[in-house]
């Protein structure tokens, strides 16, 4: 076959190849035998690899995967990813219906209801019929290009049909329907696998593994809800969708258009109960404002459109038995109580134990050993207690008393003033808090170690081969190669293998390796000094610039820093007073991990030096307040947090809260617009 014929052939494949998709994924209607459908793939694979450079970026055979991502890159929105206002309450509801009509200054307005589908936000981005781009919510302003593990889903269309425009932004919500999620956890079990969670969960973790060929496997789905660009002049929320249904995406046919707020609530009541027999999960109904002009004329608040709501379906709560109490000891020594319970099924999975949070929780709540309790599922995922029957309570059962004494080390727990938690003060040698340690140390937002997990740094620490963080880098391939252990999943009892063998022993040498480049923001938090999170932990670093000025510094100087409070600084004291940290330090800088910041930290100006500036109300975007914040910043100046008298400036948007506006005003501080402070920052 010549290259010509080659290129003809390939192009009736692919037409003909996306039809068929599109008639089964999209239309629920195929019209060819799965045999057929495959003979007609896999001539098209062959003549693809026969001739590479025919490939198309929007060919079918792009969605069986292939493609490796380590590490996904982050995007900025082109519009910003807001989410949605929830209500539990049709009080609420009603409220809302009201300041519609307020803001729009008529009533008899239309709304459109659709299901909240419970699964990952997510935008695709066209440019002329072809996808470029999908990527997660994210911050709202960021998210990850997820476009290779998106092409794998059979119901996203790689190349738009009809009349679509020359550039259309959509978004939807990618979910794991139940079927695919009880095929995908039988595959788990039958290697030894612990269940997943939930078909959310599943359907998050789907979209973030780093080879699309297993992303093709877990079959996704995806329903288009909204469109961000002005299409064919269409004017209203619910022509748009019926619009974008003939350019080939799979709308929701679950809609519908209420001219009277009753109609609103008859969806709701009628999806609380049909919702069970849907064939994916959701957690709610959505209500928009149907038209466009509308939408526009009441805009958005600071993280929510006015125009929309979330009416969220309360959770499912069931009633069960209190079996005993167990005590998990965290990374930084905090003591958590959690519920053993007689086996129930909730929001359709089997619940064993529920958190019981602290000492204090056990106490409002006034659990008695052998209680009846009442659970539900927070945000459906995490079961937790919520009411206890009291009535069912005999007389000689007595309240659930919190242990004094470390679980698993022995040592004396104390609370100190102020805090929830009890806590084990054996940092050093208590074995949970090591293991969580080392845990947290080599996590994604820490140092990144590819290839370690919860059990793997459980048998390194059983061989005495991992005792600290810095124990990580003394690793050779002798010490790992050959390592196996047997465990016990705790979710189905079955047996499973832990072994290290030649690619397994490679692969984390090397991120071992990699990891001495992970910047100082990340080796501090890495490092899991108590209450210091990702955020404090970017912003302490570049305060103090490196480990040593760090180690060094008074509390005073420590309060000094953004989101650094008196109980954070007193941590980090501690911290550096403890001789064992002190040296683990050292280690770790002897070995090659980064402790200062390095080029790119030095403020662009000095013109803010020594002033404290606080951003309020709402700007133009979110993403242009997070640019305000970043200029203080990079002029020099320190971002506040809360208004006091250590404030310069406020840099106040609309709607600034009426209590900070009247103590600005009290302490005498300027409140500047985000012009004049854009003046401070230009002026020679």
């Amino acid at each position: 076959m010549t290259a010509l014929e080659a290129k003809q052939r390939i192009e009736e494949l692919s037409k003909e190849i996306h039809a068929h998709n599109y008639k089964y994924y999209v239309q629920a209607e195929p019209t060819i035998s799965d045999y057929d459908f495959d003979m007609l793939l896999n001539e098209l694979i062959a003549l693809e690899k026969q001739f590479p450079e025919l490939i198309a970026p929007d060919s079918p055979t792009q969605r069986v995967g292939g493609e490796v991502t380590k590490q996904f890159k982050q995007v900025t929105h082109k519009n910003p990813m807001l989410s949605l206002g929830n209500t539990y309450s049709r009080e609420e509801l009603l409220e809302f219906f009201s300041r519609v009509e307020n803001g729009l200054g008529i009533k008899n307005i239309d709304y459109v209801c659709e299901l909240k589908y419970d699964g990952v936000a997510i935008s695709l981005h066209y440019l002329d019929g072809l996808l470029v781009q999908a990527a997660t919510r994210g911050d709202g302003i960021h998210g990850d290009d997820v476009t290779a593990n998106v092409k794998t889903i059979r119901s996203v269309p790689l190349r738009l049909q009809g009349n679509y425009p020359h550039e259309l932004e959509v978004r939807g919500e990618i979910i794991m329907p139940h079927k695919s999620f009880e095929k995908l956890n039988q595959e788990r079990e039958d290697i030894g696998e612990p269940p997943l969670a939930n078909p959310r969960n599943a359907a998050a973790g789907s979209l973030k593994l780093q080879q699309s060929t297993q992303v093709a496997k877990r079959g996704l789905d995806c329903f288009l809800y909204f469109v961000y660009d002005d299409i064919n002049n269409i004017n209203t929320h619910y022509a748009s969708i019926q619009e974008i249904g003939k350019y080939g995406f799979k709308v929701t046919p679950y809609i519908k258009i209420c001219h009277q707020v009753d109609e609103v609530f008859d969806f709701i009541d009628f999806w609380s109960e049909e919702r069970k027999k849907l064939p994916f999960d959701i957690d709610g109904v959505v209500i928009k404002v149907n038209q466009f002009d509308y939408q526009r004329q009441l805009g958005f608040t600071a993280k929510n459109p006015r125009w929309a709501i979330a009416y969220k379906f309360k959770a499912e709560r069931v009633k069960t038995d209190l079996l005993s109490v167990s005590y998990q000891v965290g990374r930084t020594g905090v003591v958590t109580p959690v519920a053993n319970l007689k086996p129930v099924e909730l929001a359709g999975t089997i619940v064993k134990r529920a958190t019981m949070h602290n000492a204090d929780f056990i106490k409002e709540m006034d659990i008695h050993e052998g209680d009846a309790v009442y659970i539900e599922k927070g945000g459906e995922i995490i079961p937790k207690i919520v009411a206890v029957d009291v009535n069912s309570r005999s007389a000689d059962k007595r309240p659930v008393p919190f242990i004094t004494h470390c679980p698993d080390c022995g040592t004396l727990l104390v609370r100190n003033e102020g805090e929830a938690g009890y806590y084990c003060p054996n940092s050093v040698n208590c074995p949970p808090q090591i293991k969580g340690r080392l845990e947290h140390f080599i996590a994604r937002k820490a140092m990144n170690i590819e290839d370690l997990g919860e059990e793997k740094i459980a048998l390194l620490y059983e061989k005495g081969l991992v005792k600290t963080i810095a124990d990580f880098y003394h690793l050779q391939y002798l010490n790992l190669y050959g390592l196996t252990k047997r465990t016990i999943s705790e979710t189905d009892g079955k047996e499973r293998l832990i072994s290290f063998k030649d690619k397994t022993v490679e692969n984390i040498l090397n991120g071992i390796e990699k990891s001495k480049n992970v910047p100082f923001e990340r080796v501090l938090f890495a490092l899991g000094i108590r209450f210091v999170g990702e955020t404090s932990a970017r912003k302490i670093a570049r305060h103090f610039g490196n480990i040593d000025a760090l180690s060094h510094a008074t509390f005073e100087q420590l309060i000094e820093v953004d989101d650094v409070g008196e109980k954070v600084a007193n941590s980090i004291l501690e911290y550096f007073a403890t001789p064992e940290n002190l040296a683990l330090i050292e280690d770790l800088k002897q070995v090659g991990l980064q402790f200062e910041i390095k080029g790119g930290s030095q403020p662009v100006s000095n013109k803010l030096a020594g002033m404290t500036i606080v951003v309020s109300g709402s700007f133009a975007t979110p993403a242009r307040r997070t640019e305000i914040e970043q200029l203080i910043e990079e002029h020099g100046g320190k971002k506040g947090s809360s208004v006091n008298k250590k404030v310069n400036y406020i840099v106040a948007g609309e709607n600034m809260g009426p209590s900070k506006l009247e103590k600005a005003r009290q302490l005498g501080i300027s409140i500047i617009s985000e012009a004049d402070f854009m003046q401070m920052i230009e002026q020679e």
